[in-house]
């Protein structure tokens, strides 16, 4: 006869047998690995201290920067108050009351007719007057008035004085005590004063 194919399973237990030995677990010891620490404290400090520090710079340029505004806001204010008081004085160069008592200070009156001259001709079209002294304009601005009601008639009234008092328990000149208490009568406004 033929001989048969030998079954398969007879390999089986051989491979199981391998896998078995191979999948055995051993207790292995346990390795304690430590991380050194002196490396972290180091680097946590030094973060912390590179934190100190930057808010510590960080504070000072702000306070810094605080003092520069602080003086360049009052250099500004400073300066402000220049300009006003120059723009002040430029307005009153300019006042045209001021200039025109300049101009008669020197002498200066006003044209009373000008001359038109035609510069493409080049010849006096309208002829001018020459202006005098007695062109001259009064500039001084007219004393102001005061109403009536604000200038009233003064009131004079006459006041007698009192009469003279004496001391408690003398006589006054009139031959009379003091009345108790140390007080006098006093002439009003109605009653004549007695002498």
């Amino acid at each position: 006869m033929s001989s048969a194919p030998a079954p398969r399973w007879r390999g089986v237990p051989r491979i199981a047998e391998e896998a078995v030995e191979r999948a055995r677990l051993q207790v292995v010891p346990r390795v304690r690995a430590r991380a050194p620490r002196v490396p972290f404290v180091i680097l946590v400090g030094a973060v912390l201290l590179a934190g100190t520090v930057g808010l510590l710079l960080f504070n000072t340029s702000m306070q810094q920067a605080a003092f520069t505004g602080a003086e360049l806001q009052s250099r500004v204010d400073l300066l402000d108050a220049k300009e006003q008081t120059l723009a002040r004085q430029a307005e009153q160069l300019r006042d045209p009351q001021r200039l025109a008592e300049q101009a008669t200070a020197m002498g200066m009156v006003p044209a009373s007719s000008p001359a038109v001259i035609d510069l493409r001709e080049g010849r006096i079209t309208v002829p001018g007057v020459p202006a005098s002294p007695d062109d001259a304009l009064d500039v001084a601005p007219p004393e102001p008035v005061k109403p009536a009601v604000l200038d009233p008639a003064p009131i004079y009234r006459d006041v007698t004085p009192p009469a003279t008092a004496t001391p408690q328990g003398e006589q006054g000149t009139a031959g009379e005590q003091a009345p108790a208490g140390g007080q006098q009568d006093l002439p009003t406004d109605d009653a004549p004063a007695q002498q």
